[in-house]
């Protein structure tokens, strides 16, 4: 969460003038989990490193003519991943990962558009205060840095790889977690308070910590994706027939395990979410206990149920081989669920002031 961010919760309620600011923010959260699985599509089909220039303003226009698809086919020609995979690849096969690249990107640059001048006409028409606005620019600049690293992670795959790192995949990921959660933090800190406010209690070192789980199990999952983890075991509950299986550790020193692993990471992955269903279930079974899920705890039998339909959707992922779609539908929901934690961490935090 960037301190901007943190500063714009706090901001408070100034009527009714900023309720096309929160509806606004609450697009633009849908835009960027939009664009995370249009990514995670890129990704699935292996069209991410069809592009292999960065032009952040010429590049919204695709190929025009046949000598600019042959331009575009010869430049991907001379990186590794056509050499040593798609070798002998068609033009009309290059056309079909080409527009999956270049939709991610024209995408990101209509998010640009639709936060930039939004914030300029609220600007304009004076609904964002001292506070308020410079948060929203630190989004907005956030949104710009994503871009730079994507090509960033890009990079890494023109030259010596057939794939992107997976450090840089995950930091990619990370980044746009952190901005999509960032949105939505700002969004539920400007909202009308509540009718009745309330004692949060330690509720709300509960939701962060639920929260920092989940956000590092995204994480995790990056580092599942870069290595195409979840095609090295696709049996549950077990791996290769056992709950630990051999090889996790083979990597020296052992942290690298951890990041370069298959084995370990898909290992991880599995505990992790086994510890967030966990948690949700131990949270929400709690906090029906003590306060009947009243009020802003009405959060947690929803982030239970998120949880579980989760890591239902990631066993069934995992079974069936990573299908386009049921990964698309694991990845979002982790987006949802995340978005659903650090809505109830913003409501804690506003009923408790």
């Amino acid at each position: 969460m960037t301190a901007a961010a943190n500063s714009a919760s706090r901001e408070g309620e100034r009527g009714d003038r900023l309720w096309p600011v929160r509806v606004w923010l609450y697009a633009m959260a849908g835009l960027v989990l939009l664009m995370v699985l249009v990514g995670g599509a890129t990704r699935l089909t292996d069209s991410g490193l069809s592009i292999t220039a960065w032009k952040p303003i010429a590049g919204i226009v695709p190929p025009l003519t046949p000598a600019d698809w042959w331009t575009e086919f010869q430049a991907y020609q001379r990186i590794p991943e056509y050499e040593l995979v798609n070798k002998g690849m068609g033009l009309n096969e290059f056309k079909a990962i080409f527009w999956w690249e270049w939709g991610h990107r024209a995408l990101g640059r209509l998010i640009g558009a639709a936060f930039l001048v939004p914030f300029l006409v609220f600007l304009w028409q004076r609904r964002l205060s001292w506070r308020l606005a410079p948060a929203l620019a630190g989004l907005f600049v956030l949104g710009g840095l994503q871009g730079a690293l994507g090509w960033w992670m890009v990079t890494s795959g023109l030259a010596e790889r057939v794939d992107v790192s997976q450090y840089r995949l995950a930091a990619h990921l990370g980044a746009a977690c952190a901005l999509f959660l960032a949105l939505v933090w700002v969004a539920r800190g400007i909202r009308p308070p509540a009718a009745v406010s309330a004692d949060a209690g330690r509720w709300p070192w509960v939701a962060g910590a639920f929260l920092a789980l989940v956000f590092v199990q995204i994480v995790a999952g990056a580092f599942v994706a870069g290595l195409d983890a979840g095609l090295a075991y696709n049996t549950w509950p077990l791996m290769d027939g056992a709950l630990v299986p051999d090889g996790l550790g083979f990597m020296d020193p052992f942290w690298v395990n951890l990041f370069e692993n298959p084995a370990t990471a898909q290992f991880d992955h599995r505990m992790l979410g086994y510890l967030a269903a966990a948690a949700a279930i131990l949270i929400a079974v709690i906090g029906f206990r003590r306060t009947g899920w009243r009020g802003v705890q009405a959060w947690q039998p929803a982030i239970a149920g998120l949880t579980i339909v989760q890591m239902l959707l990631g066993i069934s992922t995992l079974v069936m081989a990573v299908p386009i779609g049921l990964a698309l539908a694991h990845q979002g929901t982790a987006f949802v669920l995340a978005g659903a934690t650090v809505a109830w961490l913003a409501d804690l935090r506003h009923v408790s002031r």
